[in-house]
């Protein structure tokens, strides 16, 4: 048997947000990501960016490189709080631009290794939750956490409906 995979991706091209809003997937962002030029985002701010491959997502936070031959492949690109890009000054910051957003990956990896899919949305929500505002945790779409862990959207539908219900049950 032969199976081809041809994921949905057109949610990338826009995405109606809960408040009726529409967020669109940054043309311009993605025109820096393909310019060959290296980018990193600001590490003094709590912000990054969810870049959408092919078949998964990746995360890029605070001090990661982004753009150059690392991102050409780049379909989409989130932005996930008040987005700053720099420019990299020396090689120094390069190179250490280059080893943050490795160390990214490595923690997404270490999300993933988990056999469960459940388990693997709630270390990544977990994840999400520590470093930003969960409002705004909870307006980012479920097709991008799956993308980033390797699960299907409904599941992360599901493990936040009943996160949502645990909490609204346990609020006093």
């Amino acid at each position: 048997m032969v199976s081809i995979y041809y994921p949905d991706t057109s949610f990338l091209e826009h995405l109606v947000m809960s408040d009726g809003g529409e967020q669109f997937y940054g043309s311009d962002i993605l025109t820096m990501l393909h310019s060959g030029k290296v980018f990193m985002v600001n590490s003094r701010r709590r912000n990054g960016l969810i870049l959408f491959k092919r078949y998964h997502a990746e995360f890029a936070g605070p001090g990661a490189a982004v753009g150059g031959d690392y991102d050409r492949d780049c379909l989409g690109a989130l932005a996930i709080g008040n987005l700053s890009l720099l420019s990299p000054e020396t090689h120094e910051e390069r190179q250490k631009a280059y080893l943050i957003r490795r160390q990214w990956i490595r923690l997404i990896k270490q999300i993933t290794e988990s056999s469960v899919a459940s388990k693997r949305v709630h270390k990544i929500l977990d994840q999400f939750d520590q470093y930003f505002p969960s409002e705004m945790v909870s307006r980012l779409p479920d097709e991008a956490f799956a993308l980033l862990v390797g699960v299907l959207p409904q599941t992360v539908g599901i493990v936040r409906r009943s996160v949502n219900s645990l909490e609204d049950k346990y609020d006093y």
